[in-house]
């Protein structure tokens, strides 16, 4: 049941990446290109009807994380207190960015929460990315100091950067140089992922450009690809050992391939949907050959005395497990029949829905 579950939860997770990952591309394309009013209309009618249903995800995801595995869901969110009430802000910061701006007709208004709307999605997009390094990279479970652990384990607290800024210190930070860089891969993944969703649900002025900007930074992304395998060996030593064992898993990281390589057509796409297709794809990929590559671990210890977080030490008990799947059919049918409803209902473009208009 344990691996039933943790698929369950990486399938939900991947999906809330996949489709608030376009709302917070969205909204960075709105922060650095959207310049006339009409563009920033196009852009937040694409995703108005949409995004508060896609944060449905993530809550689903949390909720699945505390029922599923309680000792993971107790462990992290103690220890990543600290950028989880940041990452909550941020959400809150978004959503009212969205929703108070047509409420006055003022240009000083306008431009506050046109700020608020960019700036947090921007700060998500880095901070989601910064997450997914600190589960890649591990954490100082039980606080181990010269050999003995400072606190019960397997509890740890980070603050958010150490005077290092390294990610092989015996006490990190959230923040290093290497969740940082993913960080970072993050931003320009979800800008490219945000700006196909426009180019697919709009015909704005915004889309030619749109089309050579992830063209361009598709360059980028491959080369950031890349580097961020080579200095994985400076995190784990040897980091493609579940692939080398199960072979089957390469697929993961061939579907992340095969999404970054066909966005290099974005420009010659005669339909305005593959470019979004292929983004999705390179998500998809790329979080599932992260979870593959350290599974069956789901928070790594970076010390030798408290062993890692796995999806069998984190679970619950054999009879809860087995409970939840009748309830788990339930919600996921309801879930599917309400998303297929929305997406049937607001096919195609929607520049003129208006969204945010009072």
């Amino acid at each position: 049941m344990e691996i039933f579950w943790y698929i369950v939860l990486m399938t939900i997770l991947t999906i809330y990446i996949i489709l608030d990952g376009y709302d917070f591309g969205a909204g960075i394309v709105h922060l650095f290109f959207a310049k006339k009013e009409k563009d920033k209309k196009a852009i937040t009618s694409a995703i108005g009807p949409f995004w508060d249903a896609n944060e449905v995800w993530l809550v689903a995801g949390g909720g699945i994380l505390f029922f599923a595995f309680p000792t993971l869901y107790a462990v992290a969110f103690s220890g990543f207190y600290l950028p989880l009430i940041m990452i909550l802000w941020l959400l809150i910061f978004r959503a009212i960015g969205l929703e108070l701006r047509g409420q006055i007709k003022n240009s000083m208004w306008e431009t506050i929460w046109d700020k608020a709307f960019g700036i947090s999605s921007l700060l998500l997009a880095l901070f989601f990315g910064v997450a997914l390094g600190n589960v890649v990279r591990g954490v100082n479970l039980g606080m181990v100091t010269e050999g003995a652990a400072t606190t019960e384990a397997p509890y740890f607290f980070l603050p958010l950067w150490n005077s290092t800024f390294s990610p092989t210190a015996e006490h990190l930070g959230v923040i290093d140089w290497f969740t940082l860089f993913l960080g970072v891969v993050s931003v320009i993944a979800l800008l490219m992922h945000g700006a196909n969703w426009i180019i697919f649900k709009t015909n704005s002025e915004l889309n030619p450009k749109l089309r050579k900007v992830v063209f361009n930074l598709n360059f980028v992304l491959l080369a950031l690809v890349i580097i961020s395998l080579s200095v994985w060996h400076i995190i784990e030593p040897n980091p493609f050992h579940n692939f080398m064992a199960h072979p089957w898993m390469w697929i993961f990281p061939v579907i992340s391939f095969i999404g970054i390589f066909g966005m290099f057509k974005v420009k010659t796409f005669k339909k305005d949907g593959l470019g979004f297709l292929f983004s999705s794809l390179f998500l998809f990929g790329g979080l599932t050959s992260t979870v593959a590559s350290i599974f069956p671990k789901v928070l790594p210890s970076t010390n030798d005395v408290v062993p890692s977080l796995t999806i069998y030490n984190t679970a619950a008990g054999e009879y809860g497990l087995s409970v939840g799947v009748y309830w788990f059919v339930i919600a996921i049918v309801l879930v599917t029949i309400y998303m297929f409803v929305q997406y049937r209902v607001f096919k195609g473009k929607m520049d003129d829905v208006g969204y945010g208009d009072h």
